[in-house]
């Protein structure tokens, strides 16, 4: 099975958060922030949402940061991804 995104929606995919800091302090589960950095996973088409012309600046297999409480989380298969719009989507990581 697989996701395919609707409009401007992009599927992601959260990479994993930071076991331990810079000094190499480690960190118990519930200390770790939720990382803000995904994976795009799938693209939807873009055209006309709200009125408007979008067109899509991300693609599969691009890191992204995207906006901290944004999206919808789904589990698929036992995979975990969110689901956002692309104005939810702050920069892409190069």
């Amino acid at each position: 099975m697989k996701l395919v995104p609707l409009g401007d929606r992009v599927v992601i995919k959260q990479l994993e958060a930071e076991e331990t800091t810079k000094s190499g302090i480690v960190l118990p589960g519930a200390a770790k922030e939720k990382p803000q950095e995904a994976e795009v996973v799938s693209v939807g088409p873009g055209g006309i949402v709200d009125g408007k012309e979008v067109q899509m600046q991300v693609k599969v297999g691009d890191k992204i940061i995207y906006s901290k409480y944004a999206g919808t989380e789904v589990k698929l298969q036992g995979e975990d991804y969110i689901i956002v719009r692309q104005n939810d989507i702050l920069a892409i990581v190069e």
